[in-house]
């Protein structure tokens, strides 16, 4: 029996690697990297030498806030589904690093019944006034325009200040079921996984209706699991650290070594964000403590 671990990235080649290397021969990694991405031919090559990595794959471009994300994360899902031998699956971004041991992620997840993903309802107090039903009401057009580029961010901002400004508003679809939001990462059950998938195949129109919905990936998992029969063995601990502080120059915070010693009380799985040379000394930290 076999653990996925799941990774949407766009960058830092080596980080990856770093992963890939952290995990024996009773995992494998399916991996989804942004076609826009900088990452060399060369680098994804020596990328599928690792035995344990099943898949690299550049099927969509990704922008950040962007329907395509979702679209990748279902993509992964569905082909590390193909091996019947993944029990459990793990989805990470290329800024995460595990913070167990190999043998906890086996004997922790060899032992639950629970899926562990983040989710609140929706209309919810902390994503903005309307609660974060802007991102499904109106036409958030992160796929077409780029905005970490100045010029784009003003166009996907422009054509939302118009659609509020002359009173359009997208109509959610009565086939939606009661919305739910919560964070990208999650670890499920081949069960609990394998629901989605189908149900992503099976009703179209619900997957479909995400599409133009700002970053579409914090509400789909939580609206269709917590709708459905897994919604009792759902855990809102997805097990991940992260600081949502805004240090390092991001929110989430950049960790870095003055981190060490919460990574190590805490009971998460995964930690995110690393970014370099920021988070060298901690990831090298985490390499010789949880190794």
């Amino acid at each position: 029996m076999k653990q996925a671990i799941l990774i949407t990235a766009y960058k830092n080649y080596h980080h990856l690697e770093e992963i890939i290397a952290f995990f024996d021969d009773d995992f494998e990694i399916y991996i989804h990297i942004d076609r826009k991405s900088k990452i060399t031919k060369q680098e994804l090559l020596r990328l599928e030498q690792f035995d344990i990595v099943k898949l690299i794959s550049q099927k969509y471009k990704v922008n950040w806030g962007g329907f395509n994300h979702l679209k990748s994360i279902v993509y992964l899902s569905e082909m590390a589904l193909k091996n019947p031998q993944n029990y459990y699956f793990h989805l990470i971004s290329g800024h995460d690093f595990p913070i167990k041991k190999v043998s906890d992620f086996k004997s922790f997840f060899r032992n639950t019944d629970k899926e562990y993903l983040n989710f609140f309802e929706v209309p919810f107090s902390g994503w903005g006034d309307s609660g974060g039903l802007d991102r499904l009401g109106y036409y958030n057009l992160y796929d077409l325009f780029n905005w970490k580029i100045n010029f784009q961010k003003r166009i996907i901002k422009k054509i939302l200040y118009w659609q509020k400004k002359i009173g359009f508003k997208r109509e959610l679809p009565l086939l939606i079921p009661k919305l739910y939001g919560g964070s990208t990462w999650w670890s499920l059950s081949r069960a609990c996984l394998n629901y989605v998938v189908v149900y992503s195949k099976q009703d179209k129109k619900i997957f479909n209706r995400f599409k133009y919905t700002f970053c579409s990936e914090e509400f789909y998992f939580q609206t269709v699991l917590m709708n459905s029969s897994f919604k009792s063995k759902i855990c809102t601990d997805n097990l991940r650290f992260i600081d949502w502080s805004n240090r390092n120059g991001n929110n989430p915070s950049v960790l870095d070594e003055t981190d060490f010693e919460n990574l190590c009380l805490s009971n998460s799985f995964f930690a995110r964000r690393f970014e370099y040379p920021i988070s060298l000394k901690i990831r090298n930290k985490i390499k010789i403590f949880f190794k």
